[in-house]
């Protein structure tokens, strides 16, 4: 059974301001929250349709029926449960190796994406702009499917990050104009920047970039203004960990 109380909660949590102050954020599917009630996510309540399933015990699992699910639930087609957990504590940037950097990602599914990209790539760090979309925005925890849990995602002033490494690592950017990537000799450590989906990296970000670089269309027309942001991502991350 869902409360009257419960249901305003989990509506509450679509919005970034209310995330910010209960604290929580809500996951739904099974494999999205076994992944983060095994990287040991504190569990605030949980509503499935069989609670059996999962192996947790706590007075705040609900056994619900579909109509509830459904209700709760953010998906055009609710699978099986929602969870409700708390956010986790903000981590410093933690390693020295590649890190990447989001100038005013928007879209969620994107940022979900690239999320299970530096998954898949290795990725320790990912620092964001705070405009960047709120990486526990409930349709950016389905796009990563558990690679939140992998992941340190800072968000902050990028301009003052960027300038307080740009002795330590090369700064690279991602422009139209920018050199052919696969011609370049490229490090193993560094921070690749990507920019916003329909205006790219922004001119204050742009001037801390000493690394200009590109992906070249090889279609007869050469008339695709640009590619996806996280698709852009996967050839660049590929290409670096390629060399």
């Amino acid at each position: 059974m869902v409360s009257k109380n419960q249901k305003k909660l989990i509506n509450s949590l679509h919005q970034k301001k209310y995330r910010k102050q209960h604290g929580l954020f809500v996951a739904e599917g099974k494999k999205v929250i076994n992944e983060l009630l095994e990287a040991n996510l504190r569990l605030h309540s949980l509503f499935a349709l069989d609670t059996s399933y999962f192996e947790i015990s706590s007075e705040n699992v609900f056994n619900v029926t579909e109509t509830e699910l459904k209700i709760i639930s953010f998906l055009t087609t609710p699978q099986f449960a929602v969870a409700i957990f708390y956010i986790p504590e903000t981590q410093s940037v933690m390693g020295d190796g590649l890190i990447l950097a989001l100038d005013d990602v928007r879209d969620p599914g994107n940022l979900g994406t690239i999320i299970r990209l530096c998954d898949w790539f290795g990725i320790t760090d990912l620092v964001c702009s705070e405009q960047t979309v709120d990486c526990f925005n409930p349709k950016v925890i389905q796009a990563t499917m558990g690679s939140v849990t992998r992941v340190n995602i800072v968000y902050t002033n990028l301009n003052n990050f960027l300038t307080s490494k740009k002795e330590e690592f090369s700064v690279y950017g991602t422009f139209m104009d920018g050199d052919i990537i696969y011609k370049e000799q490229l490090p193993k450590k560094g921070v690749i920047v990507m920019g916003n989906e329909a205006n790219g990296i922004s001119k204050e970000v742009e001037f801390l970039v000493n690394k200009r670089i590109a992906i070249p269309r090889f279609g007869t027309a050469q008339v695709t203004e640009s590619l996806n942001v996280a698709t852009a991502t996967a050839i660049i991350l590929n290409e670096f960990r390629r060399i």
